[in-house]
């Protein structure tokens, strides 16, 4: 098939291309290499894909109308898998406007090129930051999600509102994927695990938020990438789906923190500090729905996953 992949400089973008070529597909690659975090690390992602002859990579931006356009005109999809957004709950509070612009103009433009070419399925990122002030624990997709409490959050409910519309008037198969707390090689540096990892090869304190009492349902990228792929590809879906994306297995922050110092062979200094605004004390996903109709299951708890990023880290860094 030949699908295109928006995000492929970023992390979980970049491995789904990845696994998508080698699988043997044609793949076009948008990206516009922001510099929210090392725009080093995400050229160097992308070269890999540049190495795949079915690999065509763009460097746009999604809120460009007539660039959205003229790729769609271009081009006739099999599939589209959307993981291009501005990332990052904290981000969200001081720089407001990147998600207007990258998460809610960008996504109507895909929206419209996929209306306007008949795109058999669009799959997109959610998140699982759309449950927000929940407590009932596990988080459902039945569950409500009207209580977002970063604008994140919002512009990601957002999405799957604008794309229940989509299917609702122009019969446009979408698929949202709630992903929870995704790690792994090639990952984010604005994430904790990143943070954690190069604040012990430095021999820093690691600033541990809510004092430590934080749980979070850790998702290893293959797993992800797995679910991503039936996502694409699996028969029977219907024509609006949203699914979680898990591991079904919170694990506390100070483990995670524990198992990486392990790792890099240090005893951590901790930062105690209150919780940050927009941020939840526990995230769990029920994965049931995509257990029955992905064939969804995750295999890497946070004890094999946590060395498979440090080894990477090492390598990367020169460690």
């Amino acid at each position: 098939m030949k699908i295109l992949v928006t995000g492929t400089a970023g992390f979980i973008g970049f491995h789904v291309a990845l696994d998508l070529l080698r699988e043997g597909h044609e793949v076009v690659g948008v990206d516009n290499f922001n510099d929210y975090y090392s725009v080093r690390l995400k050229r160097d992602r992308h070269r890999q894909l540049e190495a795949y002859p079915r690999y065509v990579g763009y460097e746009m931006d999604l809120a460009d109308d007539r660039a959205v356009e003229d790729l769609f005109a271009a081009h006739r999809f099999d599939r589209v898998c959307h993981l291009a957004a501005q990332a990052g709950v904290r981000y969200s509070l001081v720089n407001p406007r990147a998600y207007e612009r990258a998460n809610l103009a960008a996504f109507v433009n895909v929206l419209e090129g996929c209306r306007h070419t008949h795109v058999p399925r669009l799959v997109y990122a959610s998140s699982s930051s759309v449950y927000g002030g929940n407590t009932k624990l596990p988080f459902s997709e039945t569950d409500p999600v009207d209580r977002p409490v970063s604008l994140y959050a919002a512009t990601k409910k957002a999405n799957e509102l604008m794309a229940h519309t989509y299917t609702h008037l122009f019969g446009l198969p979408t698929v949202g994927l709630r992903f929870f707390t995704v790690y792994g090689p090639w990952g984010r540096p604005d994430m904790a695990m990143w943070i954690f990892t190069e604040r012990l090869f430095q021999r820093q304190p690691v600033p541990v938020f809510n004092h430590g009492r934080m749980w979070r349902d850790f998702t290893y990228i293959d797993d992800v990438v797995a679910g991503v792929r039936a996502s694409l590809f699996r028969e029977g879906l219907g024509s609006y789906e949203i699914f979680n994306l898990g591991n079904h297995r919170p694990e506390g922050l100070m483990d995670m923190i524990n198992l990486l110092a392990r790792e890099v062979g240090v005893t951590p200094v901790l930062e105690m500090l209150p919780m940050q605004p927009g941020d939840v004390e526990r995230t769990y996903a029920d994965i049931e729905r995509a257990r029955a109709q992905l064939g969804f299951e995750p295999r890497t708890p946070l004890s094999e996953g946590v060395p498979k990023f440090v080894r990477w880290f090492r390598e990367y860094h020169g460690l």
